[in-house]
């Protein structure tokens, strides 16, 4: 016979143990078990940023249906927020940070927005992305007619209900309070069930290669949807973004058709611009 991994005094006394566990007690047991590893997950997403439902429940051993509730009930309790496949941080940059967006390079964000307008025409279908210089965009547009406008910017949204008679419309979800952008895990499915002449997007950061980046996985979303459902693509980013790099690619300069912006491109930035076609339109001082 195999030895025993513990000794009779050892068996004796996690006997007695295990019979003073009743259970309410392994009930308890159970759900600080649940507790801690959604308290895990919050700290993973902290650092990763996103995670799929399949890596949640590869990485604590769980099913995708365990992996599923967790997700949910942490989306509930407003700690972290459910996407397609997966989940992310509820807010992937800092609050201040997005407030200080609002007012920084204001000037130049109004001025890219007035060069948008003047590209913006009549009875056009328009995917507007979230974010200070679409909101500036916003205001540019309302002297336009029969516009129908997709956002998931509950701020532009109210805005253009308020101020014209587009046809507005914006999924549901959950609002992010600083910016009022909204998500859930089916805002890109809802994207995608519209066909736009034009997508006007704006980004964090337009790096050296070209890349465009962002700071939020479900924004990047998104706006990939809406790159694919439109006839154009329009990228509104004033200089303060060029050269630098953001947390999350959401595509290419190669992605767009036109870019508005308030200086010039720095050389790399502008050679890949060139090799992909992209008409660059300067703003007026």
């Amino acid at each position: 016979m195999a030895p025993s991994l513990f000794n009779r005094d050892t068996l004796g006394k996690l006997g007695h143990i295990l019979n003073k566990i009743d259970g309410n007690d392994w009930g308890r047991m159970s759900g600080d078990k649940k507790t801690v590893r959604k308290s895990l997950l919050v700290k993973h997403l902290a650092t990763q940023q996103y995670l799929s439902l399949d890596a949640i429940a590869r990485h604590f051993n769980v099913t995708t249906q365990t992996a599923r509730r967790d997700v949910t009930e942490l989306e509930k309790e407003g700690r972290i927020r459910r996407i397609h496949g997966g989940a992310m941080i509820g807010h992937s940059v800092e609050a201040e940070e997005l407030r200080g967006r609002r007012v920084r390079n204001a000037l130049a964000k109004d001025r890219i927005a007035a060069c948008v307008a003047e590209q913006i025409a009549d009875d056009s279908s328009i995917f507007l992305d979230t974010g200070t210089t679409c909101e500036a965009i916003a205001r540019t547009i309302t002297h336009k007619r029969g516009l129908r406008i997709v956002t998931y910017s509950i701020r532009i949204a109210a805005y253009l209900s308020e101020m014209t008679d587009f046809t507005v419309a914006v999924p549901g979800g959950f609002v992010r309070q600083v910016d009022g952008g909204v998500f859930q895990d089916k805002v890109t499915a809802f994207i995608t069930g519209f066909k736009f002449d034009l997508a006007i997007l704006s980004v964090s950061s337009i790096d050296e290669d070209g890349d465009l980046g962002d700071d939020d996985h479900g924004e990047v979303e998104a706006v990939r949807a809406a790159i694919g459902q439109s006839r154009q693509v329009m990228l509104a980013a004033d200089s303060s973004k060029f050269g630098q790099s953001g947390l999350v690619r959401l595509g290419s300069l190669s992605d767009v058709d036109i870019l508005i912006t308030d200086a010039a491109l720095p050389a790399p930035i502008e050679a890949v611009a060139r090799h992909a076609g992209v008409l660059v339109r300067y703003t007026r001082a």
